[in-house]
């Protein structure tokens, strides 16, 4: 019998900027708009690989292992509500191009394991709540603050006793740019 696990690669936020970005949405959003998600849980998906055997998990962890991309950093000043999904988001305006190689580079290497990717452009950004399928109140600002990426990670989706938890597999550095 082959066992899976779902997958996906994602960049893992700081704990200090997990913890700022839990405060400001205690402080911005209202219970009744969704179901918060996890502080641990806070991150940025980069490929959704879904459910995956071992031996195609070897596989990936392999090609990833293989990416040579540089370090990034963004801005996290963009703020939506995708009703139909529920989902409220955290992002940035303008993706740096270091994020866009890194999730594409990921994405193709996925699909062409047959990972199933998904047609939509990739959207960087962090889901702060969940079930909200009503009509949300969206702040007009967000604290903007930056994000420093030096590093991308495997994460294991696991649901037990009712909650969903994110468990990294192993991470890969991103190269530091040589300033000149």
């Amino acid at each position: 019998m082959s066992s899976s696990r779902r997958l996906f690669f994602a960049l893992t936020l700081p704990d200090a900027l997990q913890q700022q970005v839990i405060r400001w949405r205690a402080e911005a959003f209202t219970p009744e708009a969704g179901r918060p998600v996890a502080a641990a849980n806070l991150h940025l998906t980069l490929a959704f690989l879904g459910d995956v055997s071992a031996q195609k998990e070897t596989a990936l962890k392999k090609l990833a292992g293989r990416i040579i991309q540089p370090g990034f950093s963004m801005i996290l000043d963009d703020l939506g509500h995708w009703p139909r999904p529920g989902v409220v988001w955290l992002g940035t305006r303008r993706a740096p191009r270091g994020a866009l190689q890194l999730a594409e580079l990921l994405r193709s290497q996925a699909a062409r394991s047959g990972c199933y990717q998904s047609p939509m452009p990739f959207h960087p950004h962090i889901t702060l709540l969940r079930s909200a399928t009503q009509p949300v109140a969206v702040p007009p600002a967000t604290p903007g603050w930056t994000f420093s990426a030096d590093a991308f990670t495997l994460y294991q989706s696991v649901f037990e006793n009712g909650r969903t938890r994110y468990h990294p597999l192993e991470q890969w550095p991103l190269a530091h740019q040589d300033t000149p």
